[in-house]
């Protein structure tokens, strides 16, 4: 949400509206290695909104392709991490229940199978990209919806949940001021 707040040392400061910047489909996978290499986890993603066709400044912005793969590894909140190596204080790091943290054993990081790691908070994770061609490098296609994409299907309006019954607009969630 907008606002304005004070501060001591810089004045009167402005916030702006928050907005999406994109919506798709995503999947968390595990790829099998070729011989005498670990298996790791994918993290693939493609985007629906904005369309193809739509002036998409935030995604150049952050230098966020239209569909991409990352390999995502979990970082074990158990294990020691070298001097000056970052990660959330230990009051604030994940707790995983005991058939998960047995999963991860003494390594630093581990690939995030099964995916339900992701569901406790403080849960670190490390994105190494892999590549913006899904299809080439995995062999399968992630399909959005076929067809005019309308935002007024967008699933942003099912998690924001607005208090009138009409159909709210898309466009403060999909398009405004890229600052």
């Amino acid at each position: 949400m907008a606002g304005e707040y004070e501060t001591k040392s810089r004045g009167k400061r402005h916030t702006s509206d928050a907005r999406a910047l994109g919506e798709g489909i995503y999947r968390i996978l595990k790829h099998k290695a070729e011989s005498g290499k670990k298996s790791h986890t994918h993290l693939i993603y493609k985007l629906e909104f904005p369309g193809e066709d739509e002036k998409n400044e935030p995604q150049e912005a952050l230098n966020i392709e239209r569909e991409g793969s990352f390999i995502i590894q979990i970082k074990n909140p158990e294990e020691k991490v070298d001097a000056g190596g970052g990660g959330l204080q230990k009051k604030r790091k994940a707790v995983f229940p005991a058939h998960l943290q047995g999963q991860l054993g003494h390594v630093r990081f581990a690939p995030a199978d099964p995916p339900d790691f992701l569901n406790y908070e403080g849960c670190e994770f490390l994105l190494i990209a892999a590549s913006d061609h899904i299809e080439d490098e995995l062999g399968l296609e992630l399909l959005t919806e076929e067809g005019e994409h309308d935002a007024s299907c967008s699933d942003l309006l099912d998690t924001f949940k607005f208090e009138d019954t009409a159909t709210p607009s898309t466009v403060p969630l999909l398009k405004g001021i890229w600052a």
